[in-house]
């Protein structure tokens, strides 16, 4: 039997307008629609993958406000047994340290074999959270996965970098975070919709977890937005009519660039 915990995140729509609130610099996450971040996804459908290959369940935790209820919901409706959500006031603003804390903390409450992430989030991109949760667990990490494979208490896993493929394998508890490689998440079904409605959701806060309000949040976070500007709305192209010398206007726009 394998039991594992996925660690999901409810981000902006990367299709909307997203911007940051005007009072402290924070990502906007309440003006915006959000869902269950993508690359997550294939965290998911990797856990289900390997449970539904034996025997275990899949728990999925998140941390953030109201509306990262979501995530939990969309990660249930794929197929994955129960849920956490992680929701206090005081969590606003915190950065990767302080989210791998508060994950941590939860993570540990739970019965696991294995816990999964996605590479990054698609709102912050930095990929160092499975690492740092890893750390605080005391557990190995591997990371980056395009192919996962369990068998008993040992994972194998392929790495595909820019100019070689890593084989890695480790046994007993470990951390892993796979990469959109490893094949398309599949889409919720009506009876998993249906049937998500059912599956139990507990609600964590700090108090919960023993993590102390001054730990977490953006007077801890590390790095804060000093100041933001709007992008500047698209202007129209400059049209180039070729006279017979379109190849060397071409290149002196290039040149003007400095591209060549």
């Amino acid at each position: 039997m394998t039991n594992i915990v996925v660690a999901v995140k409810y981000v902006p729509d990367a299709t909307a307008d997203r911007t940051f609130n005007s009072s402290d610099n924070t990502v906007d996450r309440e003006n915006v629609d959000g869902l269950l971040s993508e690359l997550d996804e294939y965290a998911v459908e990797q856990a289900l993958q390997v449970v539904e290959a034996g025997e275990g369940e899949v728990t999925v935790v998140t941390v953030g406000p109201a509306d990262a209820a979501d995530a939990v919901r969309k990660a249930l409706q794929m197929g994955a047994d129960k849920g956490v959500h992680v929701e206090d006031d005081a969590i606003h603003g915190s950065d990767a340290f302080a989210t791998s804390l508060v994950l941590a903390k939860a993570i540990e409450k739970l019965d696991y074999d294995l816990v999964f992430f996605g590479m990054a989030s698609t709102d912050g991109g930095l990929g160092v959270v499975p690492t740092l949760v890893a750390e605080r667990l005391g557990l190995p990490a591997v990371t980056f996965a395009s192919e996962v494979s369990v068998d008993g208490d040992t994972v194998k896993i392929r790495r595909d970098g820019d100019a070689a493929t890593q084989q890695i394998e480790a046994t007993g508890k470990l951390v892993v975070s796979v990469t959109d490689q490893t094949g398309e998440a599949r889409y919720p079904s009506f009876k998993g919709i249906m049937a998500a409605k059912k599956k139990p959701v507990e609600e964590w806060t700090l108090s919960d977890l023993g993590v102390d309000a001054s730990d977490v949040g953006l007077d801890a976070a590390w790095t804060k937005v000093e100041s933001f500007t709007e992008r500047p709305p698209r202007t129209a192209g400059e049209i180039v009519t070729d006279e017979g010398d379109g190849g060397s206007k071409l290149v002196e726009f290039l040149a003007s660039k400095k591209f060549v």
